[in-house]
């Protein structure tokens, strides 16, 4: 059964109206009677002021062996490096962003608390940003 989770209460709001079991609330600061098998992340981990809380956070939340998915703007990507040499990269105007992360930076946060990354991929969304899959160890 899936479960909502997000900071803005349209977005809950949104996930009740379509008979989602929802909250408004920061991962962090979110506990839940069961563990979870997957937690999607996308969009998130670069708004966090704190993201090793964040991931911190997951791990506590996921089974073991889950799964957690994270996806965000890659820094070592050609088309954000593109974006930078013409100078019209719209990330550093975003914000609500406090970080950006690069793949191997993202991997070492990532095994820090417990994971390990079993899949990268470009987003086929954002160009410029990463997916990435990882398995609680």
């Amino acid at each position: 059964m899936p479960v909502g989770l997000d900071v803005r209460a349209d977005t809950v709001k949104a996930m009740v109206a379509f008979g989602i079991e929802s909250y408004c609330n920061d991962i962090t600061r979110f506990s839940f009677t069961s563990e979870f098998s997957v937690i999607s992340m996308a969009d998130v981990l670069e708004h966090m002021p704190y993201p090793k809380n964040g991931l911190q956070a997951a791990y506590k939340l996921l089974v073991s062996g889950g799964v957690l998915f994270i996806s965000l703007p890659n820094v070592e990507s050609m088309v954000w490096k593109t974006l930078n040499s013409k100078n019209i990269n719209p990330y550093w105007g975003e914000l609500e962003h406090y970080h950006n992360f690069s793949r191997g930076l993202l991997y070492r946060l990532l095994r820090e608390f417990g994971f390990e990354p079993v899949r990268y991929g470009i987003s086929e969304r954002y160009r410029s940003c990463m997916e990435i899959i990882a398995r609680k160890l």
